[in-house]
């Protein structure tokens, strides 16, 4: 997505709350472009969850489609969740008491579990959990996929594309093993960040070191 369509799509959005609520012509008078125009940027935010269309009577007239932003559209405007995120973290690691940051570290990793499901449909074989695992994470909008293990090994491995927590990891990469700690505590087995964006790596690589026993791998992978 272009600098310049992210700019466009930040302008409409914040009008709408200022609006409450506003038609095609509210928006064409507020930005100063036709109709067609704004209505396609209505359609491509309407398809992607930031905008949704209602009915409303105005002025005893006719019945009219008036536009509004949607909790998702809400949340893009102005989210400053991952920058209080970074400052929290920083706080908790400048903590002199080692139990109390290690406590609250812990704490921090429960709630990290606890938002990827816990170990709910966590069962079966573990390559059905690591692939349930990548359906929780791409829920929350990770861009995260299950790869074959570039070192032959029979197990995927969980590839990440972008960094969620780059904020965090920005002020602190050990914010990296406290992630491949949630993960393993999901999974039921140890896991090793094998491949990390802060050291260089094009995206970040979770793998199982070896298949424990009882379980199978898939031969797909």
């Amino acid at each position: 997505m272009s600098l310049i369509r992210i700019n466009i799509d930040h302008e409409l959005l914040s009008l709408l709350p200022r609006l409450e609520s506003a038609t095609v012509q509210d928006l064409c008078d507020a930005l100063g472009v036709t109709a067609t125009a704004v209505r396609q940027r209505l359609n491509r935010l309407q398809a992607e969850g930031f905008v949704e269309r209602e009915v409303e009577r105005r002025d005893r007239g006719r019945p009219c489609h008036v536009y509004k932003l949607t909790a998702q559209g809400v949340k893009s405007l102005g989210d400053d969740h991952a920058e209080i995120a970074a400052i929290l973290w920083k706080s908790i690691a400048e903590i002199d008491s080692p139990a109390i940051r290690q406590q609250l570290i812990q704490s921090v990793k429960n709630a990290l579990v606890r938002r990827f499901g816990s170990q709910e449909g966590m069962t079966g074989s573990l390559v059905g959990r690591l692939q349930t695992l990548c359906e929780k994470l791409s829920n929350q909008g990770f861009d995260v996929e299950l790869a074959a293990n570039p070192e032959g090994r029979l197990l995927p491995i969980i590839r990440e594309h972008n960094c969620p927590y780059h904020e965090l990891v920005a002020e602190d990469s050990t914010f990296c093993e406290l992630e491949q700690s949630v993960f393993s505590e999901l999974l039921g087995v140890p896991v090793e960040l094998s491949s990390c964006r802060v050291d260089g790596d094009r995206c970040c690589e979770f793998s199982i070191a070896t298949s424990p026993i009882g379980e199978v791998a898939d031969p797909h992978f």
